[in-house]
Order: C-alpha cells, then structure tokens, then sequence
C-alpha cells in the first residue's frame, strides 16, 4: 500500500535533491527511499524502478532548462538574447548539476514525451539565433556550436580544469562573445556567397516601320 502523502513528484524531488547534492551517479531506490523515510519497496508504488526515475529525472531537467533560457532570452534579440541565454545556461548548470547531467542525455527515440521536451529546449535555441537571419541547416550548425561551446566549458570547470588565476567569468563571457562574433562572420559569408539574381535585359523597342 502506498505510503500517505507519497508521490512520484515527492519521489523526483528526493532524487533530484540527491542528483545535485552528490552527483547523478549517486541517485539509487535504495538512496531516495532513505531521504523519504520509506522502505526501498514502497517506491515501486510510484515509479516503475530506476530506469524510470532517470527518466524522470531527465524530464525534469529538461523542463527546467527550457524555463531557464526562456526566461533569460525573454524580452531581448540578438546578441543581448545569446549572451543572457549563455549566462542562464551555465547558472542552471552551477544551481543544479545533478538536474543539468540528467537533461544531457539524448533521450530514446520512441520515447515521444522525452524527445517534445528535448526539442523544446532546443527550440529555445532556435528562437534566439534565428535573431542573426540563420534559418535551415545552418540553424542547427549554429546550435549545436553554441551548446558545445557552453557545455565544453561547464564541463570542464566542473572538473577543476581552470586552475589557472584568471577569472572564469570572464573567461566564459569572452569565448560566448568569440560564438556570437562566430555567427555574424558565417552570416555574412552566407550572404556573399549567395549568388545576385541574373538581371533582366530590357526589353527591346519595336522598330518603326
């Protein structure tokens, strides 16, 4: 019988609390059942084993995420709106990593709820660069160096690999600056490279006869 006032949200928030306490890896039944006060059986009454909680827990990053950066971007465009959606990212990532490292993972392919809040976040995205006239391919390009670029850093810095005296802060707002500097010269080379429409000869006047 479930436990009163027990719940899969009270379950994901206990394992969300652990995630960005001690790290994703340390999320387990027998974990959350400990900081619920509940046997580790009892959770099945809720979540269908841990493959379903890190599923849920990947949910719940993800959607908080989106949150993040829409709530940055909000109200701003171009580069304002890429270097407030930077500074969001890297915040979640700091405030949350355990939710952060569970949005990472590529969500399964005939999962459709996991794969609208994935694309929902990238969509977030979208929506900011397309601020630069990017559209099509180059959208994507554009998207997946931006998360790389700002994924790249967090990672490392999670793992103490800036040990040297300057500041990281600046170090991150320099290389987001060095993507949207990025952006303007590939739109512009998109925009040179394009080719003028052929130009119409007028047309000849009739001869007089």
């Amino acid at each position: 019988m479930a436990r009163a006032g027990l719940d899969p949200a009270r379950v994901v928030e206990a394992a969300v609390q652990i995630a960005d306490a001690r790290g994703l890896a340390e999320v387990s039944l027998q974990a959350v059942a400990e900081r619920l006060g509940v046997r580790t059986p009892s959770l099945y009454n809720h979540v269908d084993g841990l493959p379903a909680l890190r599923r849920l827990l990947a949910l719940d990053g993800m959607r908080g995420l989106r949150e993040a950066l829409a709530a940055a971007a909000l109200g701003r465009s171009g580069a304002e709106a890429v270097r407030a959606m930077a500074l969001a990212y890297r915040a979640f990532a700091h405030a949350h990593p355990g939710r952060y490292a569970a949005a990472q993972a590529a969500p399964p392919r005939d999962d459709a709820e996991a794969q609208a809040q994935a694309l929902a976040v990238v969509e977030v995205v979208f929506a900011v660069l397309r601020g630069f006239d990017i559209d099509s391919d180059d959208l994507i390009h554009a998207t997946r160096g931006l998360r790389s670029a700002m994924h790249g850093f967090i990672a490392l810095e999670s793992a103490g690999g800036f040990g040297l005296p300057a500041a990281r802060d600046e170090s991150y707002r320099r290389l987001v600056d060095v993507v949207i500097a990025g952006l303007r010269t590939s739109v512009r080379r998109a925009r040179s490279e394009t080719p003028a429409p052929p130009r119409r000869r007028p047309a000849a006047k009739a001869r007089r006869r």
